[in-house]
């Protein structure tokens, strides 16, 4: 196999990169999940809860995006941690990162089954599940610049959406729209707005996570973008604000509008909306919107678990036969696995949809707050070895504020998050085991995958002075490869 045949091209430009990153983080985290948080912990406890992940996610993507600008790869944080920490912790981290999307394509299927009963309630989920997962292989299977166009598109029906929906919403509260003022009476309710207290915040800080993943792609895409030094900044600095303000000004609305008693994950509470309003045929429309949105954030987990396996291969962590790429770039065979893990989601044959919905969330959010933790160490280490090889941090194209403080309080909160996972389900009463295993199943896996492979190659810590910050496109790559 040539080095030709392992390499992915670059073809995506800057509003391919924002929308990726807008696209993968809103889906049906807030089309669908967003009522199981409400239902959970009221809309207080769940404006707190995506208000303090939020903020998180802020550090980390402005972590990342530095990272990301002065070393653009597809590999993003796992090549990150191989070259400035530990090979064993790169190799555990893209392994995690993979199986995380991989899990979250099947939740995007799972919610795909579920939409669909709305219309077709009699019709197995499993058809729909491998429908969809068809769909989304068969967009895979086109070149990078295909699927960011694809990507554009699904994200800015979404974006749309929300907006509207927001307006009607506000229109709803004020009164002038739907059949009675709405008001803010559900906030004051008993019980009402931190539905469960702190164990429900806590609960429900897995699904925030959930809804806020995608935001990283920003990292994993800078491999296949035109020009990184441009393009990763403007995507970083433009698109968190707004998905900060579509959650939260989402939560406020849903909040006020559906009682925290009627939200779950059986219906979409955007739907549920639209029908208060007395627009039944939009309640329709709005579905087959959530279906698009289904679509899109599936096609973007397979898209960044297709090109973290791909980077691994390439790098030795995982077997080479997943470094091969076809003649427009995609790595087949790294997709072809991700397919077959994504199947789980035909699981929505043998149990209820909205209980394997609720346990795949869980499942990959952890392994979600867990690549996070991964860029935040990544680029403590990555600052601290520039300064101590004497780089000048002018030099950088872009530069994460609020250093050290930013990585090491995102540290700190993705750890409180993932040790307290499962302290909703310790009750008086007894404990919930199944809950507590859901919580915690990506603990033991990421472990076992360090562990395992730092034992076996007896890797260290990098030394500072021995970091390697060197960075060679491509085809330069290629060039001193023809010379040797």
């Amino acid at each position: 196999m040539n080095e030709q045949s392992q390499e992915l091209k670059r073809g995506l430009k800057a509003r391919h990169l924002n929308m990726i990153a807008l696209g993968g983080s809103i889906g049906t985290g807030i089309f669908l999940a967003m009522g199981n948080t409400i239902n959970q912990a009221g809309p207080g406890g769940a404006l707190v809860a995506y208000s303090l992940v939020g903020i998180m996610v802020y550090f980390l993507i402005t972590s990342l995006g530095e990272m990301a600008t002065y070393m653009p790869i597809s590999g993003s944080f796992s090549s990150y941690a191989t070259k400035f920490i530990d090979p064993a912790l790169g190799f555990a981290l893209g392994w995690n990162y993979w199986y995380n999307w991989a899990i979250t394509i099947a939740a995007e299927m799972v919610a795909g089954s579920l939409i669909m009963k709305y219309w077709f309630p009699n019709i197995s989920g499993i058809y729909w599940s491998l429908l969809f997962l068809v769909i989304i292989v068969s967009l895979n299977f086109l070149s990078s610049k295909a699927y960011g166009e694809s990507e554009y598109w699904f994200a800015g029906i979404k974006l749309v959406t929300i907006i509207i929906f927001l307006i009607i919403g506000v229109l709803m509260i004020l009164g002038i729209m739907g059949s009675s003022d709405i008001g803010f009476h559900n906030y004051f309710i008993s019980d009402g707005p931190f539905h469960g207290g702190l164990k429900s915040i806590f609960a429900i800080f897995l699904i925030a996570g959930f809804s806020f993943q995608g935001t990283e792609l920003i990292g994993v895409a800078a491999g296949e973008s035109e020009n990184p030094e441009k393009t990763i900044p403007k995507a970083i600095k433009s698109i968190f604000w707004r998905i900060l303000i579509f959650y939260l000004g989402t939560i406020i609305v849903l909040g006020a509008i559906v009682p925290f008693t009627q939200a779950g994950v059986s219906e979409s509470p955007f739907t549920m909306v639209f029908e208060k309003a007395g627009i039944a045929g939009a309640a329709s429309l709005m579905n087959a919107v959530i279906l698009t949105s289904v679509l899109s954030a599936g096609n973007s987990g397979m898209y960044a678990s297709t090109r973290m396996l791909h980077s691994m291969a390439k790098e030795g962590l995982a077997p080479k036969i997943f470094a091969k790429t076809n003649k427009r770039g995609v790595p087949v065979n790294a997709l072809i696995l991700t397919t077959i893990v994504a199947s789980f989601c035909f699981l929505t044959g043998i149990f209820a949809e909205s209980t394997v919905y609720v346990w795949l969330v869980a499942a990959s959010g952890l392994a979600g707050f867990i690549s996070w933790f991964g860029i935040a160490i990544c680029h403590y280490r990555f600052r601290k070895a520039y300064v101590h090889q004497g780089n000048n941090l002018k030099d950088l194209k872009f530069k994460a504020k609020w250093y050290p403080f930013a990585p090491i309080l995102s540290l700190l909160m993705c750890i409180i998050i993932i040790i307290g996972q499962g302290f909703s389900y310790i009750t008086p009463n007894g404990i919930d085991f199944n809950g507590l295993i859901a919580s915690y199943i990506g603990i033991p896996l990421f472990l076992g995958l360090y562990i395992g492979y730092k034992a076996k190659f007896k890797t260290k810590v990098i030394p500072l002075e021995e970091v390697d910050l060197t960075y060679i496109e491509n085809t330069d790559r290629c060039l001193q490869e023809v010379k040797r």
